[in-house]
């Protein structure tokens, strides 16, 4: 089981931990909501959770809680800017499915 940064999102994730002061990476993790079922979650995280699953991509430590992992398993987490907008993307291998508006997705 892994699930990993790309090369951007670990760039983005650097500076913005060095601008806040203070942080250990990011949690990931997915909540009930919409009409797919499922919807991505992402924070900053001040401290690792005993009961968090860590990986460690260029760098950076990503805390998944383990309800989240089966459905985050093998995710790559991006970066991205198009045009005037920017943000992470989740290249998910799981996802069978998403809602139009892009807030929900089943597996």
């Amino acid at each position: 089981m892994a699930v990993t940064l790309s090369e951007a999102a670990a760039r983005h994730v650097t500076r913005y931990i060095s601008k806040r002061g203070k942080g250990v990476g990011v949690r990931l993790g997915v909540r009930t909501t919409g009409c797919s079922g499922l919807a991505y979650k992402l924070e900053y995280a001040d401290d690792i959770a005993p009961e968090d699953h860590v990986f460690e991509a260029h760098g950076i430590k990503v805390m998944i809680d383990p309800k989240s992992l089966p459905y985050l398993d093998g995710t790559e987490l991006d970066f991205v800017r198009e045009g005037l907008n920017e943000g992470f993307k989740f290249h998910n291998p799981r996802e069978k499915d998403r809602c139009g508006c892009g807030e929900s997705f089943r597996v």
